[in-house]
């Protein structure tokens, strides 16, 4: 029997911390790595059991790779705050690890409440996940926008889903959405990739289409079709602000000097 430790980082995140770490009471230990709270999310992680760190901001993968060096035990799930893991998920990493998993590193499919429904639809789903993972053959990596677990070898999968409380709101996705494509335009030119109008005008149809149509958004009626519409005006920002990013710097008015 493998046991697991269970880590999250955290702030500002009173609101979310006591159901994520509720929902993985039966993990062996559950880290929680805080970068300076303001609210109340340190108290309550201790009172629903956790142990608690503070580490100051300098990063996402920096964060989750100073957890992922505090755990107590080999196997971690690495959890966001935000997320919970459903009963049929916890059983299924409890019986994998009852005896030699085959695998390193296991992704599993998280599933989004948004607009008063689970959405099991559109892009947004089934979104897979690499959470679990032995931490002798798995690192954090990521850039401007993501950060992720890559593993030694080749990954499983499970079948169990994580929950997903992302936004408040519309307005909240909306407003993190132009911050996530800033990041995302700016990694793509880091990396010498351009575009021009004719792409920044195909681009967002074809990404509603994805959505809406192939990954069948339509079965979600109007949440559906808002949330495809949302995806194509991502993929709008995103490639706009790479086509402005090439375009020579002027002032930022005409009559500065």
């Amino acid at each position: 029997m493998h046991k697991v430790s269970v880590t999250i980082i955290t702030k500002e995140e009173g609101a979310h911390i006591g159901p994520a770490i509720d929902s993985v009471r039966w993990a062996d230990e559950v880290i929680v790595v805080d970068c300076g709270s303001s609210d109340n999310t340190v108290a309550v992680a201790r009172a629903h059991g956790a142990r608690v760190e503070h580490r100051d901001w300098t990063g996402w993968v920096d964060q989750k790779t100073f957890a992922h060096g505090l755990a107590a035990n080999d196997w971690i799930l690495s959890l966001d705050a935000d997320e919970r893991v459903t009963p049929e998920l916890a059983a299924e990493i409890r019986a994998l690890l009852a005896s030699e998993p085959a695998r390193r590193g296991y992704r599993m499919p998280r599933v989004m409440f948004h607009l008063g429904k689970w959405i099991r639809t559109t892009d947004h789903f089934p979104d897979y996940q690499l959470r679990l993972y032995d931490r002798r053959a798995g690192r954090w990596e990521g850039d401007y926008v993501h950060e992720s677990v890559k593993i030694d070898g080749p990954m499983g999968y499970l079948r169990g889903e994580i929950q997903h409380y992302s936004y408040a709101d519309l307005a909240d996705q909306l407003n993190r959405l132009n911050h996530y494509s800033t990041l995302a335009a700016q990694k793509m030119y880091d990396r010498g990739r351009r575009t021009n109008l004719v792409e920044v005008a195909l681009q967002p149809p074809a990404a509603f289409l994805r959505s809406y149509v192939l990954r069948r958004g339509f079965l979600d009626g109007g949440t559906g079709f808002v949330l495809s519409a949302v995806s194509a005006y991502s993929v709008f920002l995103k490639y706009a602000k790479l086509w402005e990013l090439a375009r020579p710097v002027g002032k930022a008015y005409p009559h500065e000097k």
